[in-house]
């Protein structure tokens, strides 16, 4: 059976890996300035027209994909006697995934022999994306469905998600934070690093004064807690891409780094942490913070 690799758009790639690899996926949806887009990473609504948007004030929204788009999609490829791997969007943070294995259910229903496997990943925004990236480096050079799902399920819970946040008022709008907290902290300077831990929860870790120094706090996380051998690393920025490629030559010039793949935060998980978000994902030994 062939294995199609399916992820949702809360992995965050870059739009070409997505294109190029032929990677199935379906956009989570995104209310914004009265209208809903689904998020097909920056083509029909572009990063620059998102985030500037919220700069001037627009609160867009988000919802998870239905059981039903799933379930269309598991439908498609249970009669093309394909094997799908739904590689998937954190489910503490959101349902998307309980929508996936209730389509699953449904479909195996109609066709016994459908071969769906729906994985959460306990990850979100690039740290899903790792995994979808060396889930497809391993299909490419022919690792069988078997071996990319244990791959998945050891190491998922090894993807360091460290996260710098630039605006307060986004994380206090979720529920994250105190109004109280969120002004103190604005007038301060004051940069939340979050972390998801291995129930796939966001931890409000510390919090640094300066955002060269919540970078430099980025950087001595990967000196701590990746694994020592050479490194592919995923960064997504909430359009600030200068502060991205400072980090990446931050980590290229101290360490030996395979490869770094840097890309937005997409409409979802951007709705959530606003502009200015920087994050850094990684292979560490755990997740311990």
């Amino acid at each position: 059976m062939e294995t199609v690799l399916m992820t949702d758009s809360s992995c965050d790639m870059p739009r070409k890996f997505i294109e190029e690899n032929n990677i199935q996926f379906l956009g989570l949806t995104c209310f914004y300035k009265g209208k809903a887009y689904e998020d097909d990473f920056g083509k029909t609504l572009t990063y620059k027209e998102f985030y500037d948007g919220m700069r001037h004030g627009e609160m867009p929204y988000t919802s998870q994909i239905n059981v039903y788009r799933f379930a269309e999609v598991f439908e498609k490829f249970a009669k093309e006697k394909k094997s799908v791997i739904y590689i998937g969007f954190d489910s503490a943070i959101s349902g998307t995934v309980q929508s996936a294995a209730t389509a699953k259910n449904e479909v195996l229903e109609k066709y016994p022999d459908a071969d769906i496997t729906v994985i959460d990943t306990k990850s979100a925004c690039v740290g899903q994306g790792l995994l979808v990236y060396y889930a497809c480096e391993m299909l490419k050079n022919g690792a069988s469905k078997n071996e990319i799902i244990n791959f998945i399920n050891q190491n998922m819970l090894k993807v360091n998600h460290w996260f710098m946040v630039e605006d307060l008022f986004h994380l206090k709008r979720g529920g994250r934070i105190s109004a109280t907290k969120a002004y103190v902290g604005s007038i301060l300077n004051i940069k939340p690093i979050i972390f998801i831990n291995d129930k796939g929860e966001l931890i409000n870790v510390t919090n640094i004064r300066g955002r060269n120094r919540g970078m430099k706090y980025l950087v001595d996380m990967f000196r701590e807690k990746a694994v020592p051998h050479e490194q592919v690393v995923t960064i997504s920025h909430g359009d600030c891409e200068e502060d991205a490629l400072a980090l990446k030559d931050m980590l290229t010039s101290q360490f030996n780094i395979k490869k770094v793949i840097i890309n937005p935060v997409g409409l979802v998980l951007g709705s959530h942490v606003g502009p200015g978000m920087l994050s850094l994902c990684f292979l560490g030994k755990d997740r311990s913070y």
